[in-house]
């Protein structure tokens, strides 16, 4: 196995066994979808107005339930200072990070989002599209939430302050994701706002992983 797909395994494992792995992220879904109906009431014309919203919404915030411990780990025992020093630029090392907690995390709650939009009264119609957005919006989530868990290493309350930082990057990819959604269900053209979606999210994986990297030299130094 290589260098680089070893690494990809370590991470993957670590963001699985980390806290629970997705259990936590799907949970907090799940109670979001359970809970909804319970606040705004069980009318199915209201409810499947708002349970494609409501849903990427939900998405968002489980994403940030792991990313506190991202990069913390490695750096509180010691390993990111090997990581920083490995055959492997530590830009890569970030990527595979990021890819990790997207396998572990992001794709697990990809298969939620259309189980949750139709428990809510979205239409079956629907389910397709909502586990590609929210498969790409992941992945977004998982490489913004990666620069906010970078710049943070080492600062007390990171968590608090992970979450202050990336909030403004999430909001692009619900804007264009929950977009092209709703242009669906009105049967307008949608594909503007999922092919943003995806520039987006390739944009922060080509362009995350030298963010991250030199917040972690930083806090190395």
């Amino acid at each position: 196995m290589s260098r680089l797909g070893a690494l990809l395994a370590r991470e993957t494992a670590l963001a699985w066994g980390r806290g629970g792995g997705p259990m936590v992220s799907v949970g907090f879904y799940a109670g979001v979808a359970t809970l909804l109906p319970l606040a705004i009431g069980p009318e199915p014309a209201r409810l499947a107005a708002i349970a494609p919203g409501a849903a990427w919404v939900a998405l968002a915030l489980a994403s940030l339930l792991s990313l506190d411990r991202l990069f913390e780990r490695d750096y509180e025992d010691g390993a990111l200072d090997h990581l920083a020093l490995s055959p492997v630029p530590l830009e890569l090392t970030c990527a595979a990070k990021c890819f990790g907690q997207w396998l572990a995390t992001g794709a697990p709650l990809a298969l939620a989002a259309p189980i949750a939009a139709i428990g809510l009264g979205a239409p079956l119609a629907l389910a397709p599209l909502i586990f590609a957005c929210a498969l790409i919006g992941g992945l977004a989530f998982a490489f913004t939430g990666g620069i906010g868990a970078a710049l943070t290493l080492g600062a007390r309350r990171g968590g608090l302050l992970t979450a202050m930082i990336v909030l403004p990057l999430f909001v692009p990819p619900v804007i264009f994701g929950g977009g092209a959604l709703a242009s669906f269900l009105a049967g307008l053209p949608w594909t503007s706002g999922f092919a943003l979606l995806a520039a987006y999210a390739a944009a922060f994986v080509a362009l995350g992983p030298l963010f991250m990297a030199a917040a972690c030299r930083n806090a190395l130094s």
